[in-house]
């Protein structure tokens, strides 16, 4: 039968072993000498016999003495009520490998919601889109460029829409754009000249003077139109927008009220900015 392996040390293994084998050979002699008839030992064999053993046996009993014990670990003192309550919280969170928690999964929901999440397109890229790509545009200036909605007005004063602007500026910058008005005296060019200047349309887009229109009748503006060719054409005049509409491919005509498109041709809005979603 196999000895259970041993905990001690190397050096007190062997000693024990030499011991074993120290003592199998005296028990040898021992029985030896027991076989010789005990009449014939002296005193002082006897001692000498009786002085080995207790040697042997108390050699035999010093290493055998048990090692000290391991030292025991503390225990752990019962977790109190806020550090309960701070594991409990910590399990929610920390769960094995594997297994999401509900914060973890609502964090990596926000993750993929904001990581596809549309990007909002730019006021130039609308205005692209909104255009089908037409590179050229007529456009009126009362009641789409101008607060003013008659020629009358414009003998007095010029006043740019601030709303309507930006969208004016994104126009200049991707199309070839001309505005025009009808107007009745000089003084109403210069009023619309300078309206436009004060906002910056002439250093901030890509308008120039030269592609400002003036004409003295309707008839007038609709031959601009006609001999400008534009891809799309801008006005409030819904006769202007009839005339226009065999000549012209596409016409967004400003209206408080939603006028019918024909053959999907003529667009209607409020105001130029609410057609490019800018209110």
């Amino acid at each position: 039968m196999a000895e259970p392996s041993s905990s001690l040390p190397p050096s007190k293994e062997e000693l024990i072993q030499l011991i074993k084998r120290l003592g199998t050979y005296l028990a040898l002699k021992m029985s030896n000498l027991f076989s010789i008839s005990l009449q014939k030992l002296d005193p002082r064999s006897v001692g000498a016999i009786a002085g080995l053993a207790v040697a042997i046996i108390f050699t035999y009993r010093l290493m055998r003495s048990p090692s000290p014990p391991p030292r025991r670990q503390p225990k752990r003192q019962a977790p109190t009520t806020s550090s309960t309550a701070i594991s409990t919280q910590s399990n929610i969170t920390l769960t094995p490998s594997g297994v999401y928690s509900s914060s973890e999964d609502l964090r990596a929901q926000n993750a993929v919601d904001e990581f596809f999440q549309p990007v909002k397109p730019t006021l130039g890229q609308i205005v692209r889109q909104k255009l089908n790509e037409g590179r050229k545009v007529t456009c009126r200036l009362l009641g789409v460029i101008l607060e003013e909605s008659s020629p009358e007005e414009l003998q007095k004063q010029a006043t740019v829409k601030s709303s309507v602007l930006d969208v004016l500026l994104e126009i200049t910058k991707f199309c070839d754009l001309y505005l025009m008005e009808r107007v009745i005296d000089d003084e109403s060019e210069k009023n619309v000249l300078l309206a436009l200047e004060n906002a910056g349309v002439f250093t901030s887009g890509g308008l120039v003077k030269d592609k400002v229109l003036f004409c003295s009748t309707e008839n007038g503006r609709t031959s601009f139109v006609r001999q400008l060719e534009p891809d799309w054409h801008i006005d409030t005049n819904p006769e202007i927008v009839s005339q226009l509409a065999r000549f012209i491919k596409y016409q967004l005509h400003i209206s408080p009220v939603k006028a019918e498109c024909s053959a999907g041709k003529v667009f209607s809005s409020p105001s130029l900015e609410h057609f490019f979603g800018c209110v």
